[in-house]
């Protein structure tokens, strides 16, 4: 079957178009898609290419930073608004693969990749979907809820809360090959600290189910009190309750259930991960 490739000025005509092909799919960075194309994925029938500008741009909204769909990694990595995540950023995939994703096709990357929504859960981040006359803004964690079916959702930009202390946001990442390899768990913590107590805590795990996932019963074990090591080991004995890790080629759910506790628990206490 033959491939069409169609572009489009904007956001809204690319929803028009993934709504009225059943085989059309949004080119962002092309590292998943045309995966998919070159491993001959047959339901694939249209790649809608669009050239929105709003696509690429990241900027401070008060409390929160504003980031494009088409941003890049590497872009996102360099963008002083955004230096928060650069961390973040640094641990997905080589510079060749930083040079090509964006932004909103990772939100699309199933587990054990897709580390920017992990970060981006614990950030309290909003997704800004193509619909309607002005867009739809959802929390992550529906749009993860919705993010695989038909129509596929269009995604233009993700709003995150930017931390008033640097220190607050915390991600680590444990992989077998370091320092780009997928997640075997992966830990993002926003920690924001009033008067020596932890108030608004929020952690998400990745690579632990089929998309991140918050860890509240950790985050209960945090709220309100002061940071320390009874407190990490105790959130960090909490990190999975109520969770069922995933098993696949890259490790199994025994393994992710004994690594959890112990990056959660690094993480917390700024602990140096052992070489």
């Amino acid at each position: 079957m033959p491939l069409a490739v169609r572009s489009v000025e904007s956001f809204a005509e690319a929803a028009r178009l993934l709504a009225a092909e059943e085989g059309a799919r949004l080119l962002a960075g092309g590292t998943l898609l045309m995966r998919a194309v070159n491993e001959g994925d047959v339901r694939i029938t249209v790649i809608v290419r669009c050239t929105d500008p709003g696509r690429e741009l990241v900027r401070r909204e008060g409390e929160r930073v504003r980031i494009g769909a088409g941003v890049t990694l590497s872009r996102l990595a360099r963008a002083p608004e955004a230096a928060f995540l650069a961390p973040v950023v640094r641990a997905v995939g080589g510079p060749a693969i930083r040079n090509m994703a964006t932004v909103g096709g990772n939100l699309f990357a199933h587990s054990p990749y897709g580390d920017l929504g992990t970060a981006f859960l614990a950030l309290d981040a909003r997704v800004t979907l193509a619909e309607g006359g002005t867009g739809r803004e959802l929390a992550l964690e529906d749009f993860y809820r919705r993010r695989d079916h038909r129509p596929p959702p269009v995604v233009t930009a993700v709003s995150v809360l930017r931390p008033r202390d640097p220190a607050a946001f915390r991600f680590r990442k444990f992989s077998r090959v370091r320092p780009k390899g997928a997640s075997v768990v992966a830990v993002a913590a926003h920690l924001p600290a009033f008067g020596g107590r932890l108030e608004g805590v929020r952690i998400a795990l990745g690579a632990m189910g089929p998309t991140p996932l918050r860890a509240r019963a950790a985050e209960a074990a945090l709220e309100g009190r002061s940071l320390g090591t009874e407190t990490a080991g105790a959130a960090a004995a909490a990190v999975l309750d109520g969770l069922r890790p995933s098993s696949d080629a890259i490790a199994s759910e025994w393994y992710r259930r004994e690594l959890a506790p112990v990056v959660m628990r690094r993480l917390l206490l700024a602990e140096e991960p052992r070489r």
